[in-house]
């Protein structure tokens, strides 16, 4: 073994130059971040042999979820009868008889099953992302909200749980996008629609607005929420100026551009969308939805 390229996760368990940190799912590189969760969730499956199964957010990691936190406890379930203690920051979980699917070699809980294992455990800005995300990609469908709340009833955090379902939506493309939207919803202003189609006048669609209202006269205010790790390229910054050039130029639309530190409740975004809405005649709305 040569020096620098091994590090020991747990007895038994050992990291040959980060590979744990890899999802089977290949369906965009991964962030420091997302390396991190996957690396948890395969320590965890490794540590506890070939009858674990990856469950809650470890499971939402493997199938290539996004809007988990920046780090997760590796979680598994074992056969029913085998009660292994935690160890070396990992754990497991008695979930008898869970639905499994496969991602590379590893076995998960069904998307599902995940999402309910995961949610009572989440904070209500990740549980939102991570459903939106599920739906974006497929994971889920609207009607398994159903299912995900059926599964959630009886659970311990089911009650804090349970509402964030009313609240996701498979449009926001971004966990970015998902919290920017509920803290918009919060403050009472809720966005008209998503994913804002902007055409020129013949009709032509030239971009697709992260968050729109519409103003009097046919005109629509556009959010858009820049995240670094898409839009901080050189080739980006260049994409995104042509895309916005494209945008103001049809004279239809009124274009402001936010960042994750304008994000919060009392945060750039909602101030400054309030202030241009309250110019155009709109008013903030009590929601109810905060907390």
């Amino acid at each position: 073994m040569r020096a620098g390229l091994l590090a020991r996760v747990t007895s038994g368990v050992v990291d040959a130059t980060g590979e744990l940190g890899r999802s089977g799912m290949g369906a965009s590189p991964l962030t420091a971040e997302d390396r991190a969760r996957c690396r948890a969730a395969w320590a965890a499956l490794l540590a506890y042999g070939p009858r674990a199964v990856a469950v809650g957010t470890s499971a939402l990691a493997l199938l290539g979820v996004h809007g988990l936190p920046p780090t997760i406890v590796g979680q598994v379930a074992l056969p029913a009868g085998d009660h292994r203690r935690p160890r070396g920051g990992l754990a497991t979980r008695h979930l008898p008889g869970v639905p499994t699917v496969r991602v590379g070699t590893a076995r998960v809980a069904s998307p599902v099953h995940a999402t309910a294992q995961a949610l009572p455990h989440l904070d209500r800005r990740h549980g939102v992302a991570v459903l939106d995300s599920a739906l974006q990609r497929r994971l889920l469908v609207e009607t398994d909200l159903a299912a995900v709340d059926a599964l959630l009833r009886g659970r311990r955090g089911a009650a804090a749980a349970r509402p964030l379902l009313a609240l996701a939506d498979g449009r926001s493309q971004s966990p970015l996008e998902s919290w920017a939207r509920l803290d918009l919803t919060d403050a009472g202003l809720p966005p008209d629609e998503l994913q804002v189609p902007v055409r020129t006048a013949d009709g032509r669609t030239v971009a697709r607005g992260d968050l729109g209202w519409r103003l009097p006269g046919g005109r629509w205010l556009v959010a858009e929420i820049d995240g670094a790790t898409v839009h901080g390229t050189p080739e980006a910054v260049f994409a995104d100026r042509r895309r916005q050039n494209a945008v103001v130029a049809t004279g239809t639309v009124d274009l402001l551009r936010f960042t994750a530190h304008d994000l919060g409740p009392r945060g750039r975004l909602v101030t400054t969308i309030g202030t241009h809405l309250a110019a155009a005649g709109r008013r903030a709305r009590t929601t109810g939805t905060g907390s």
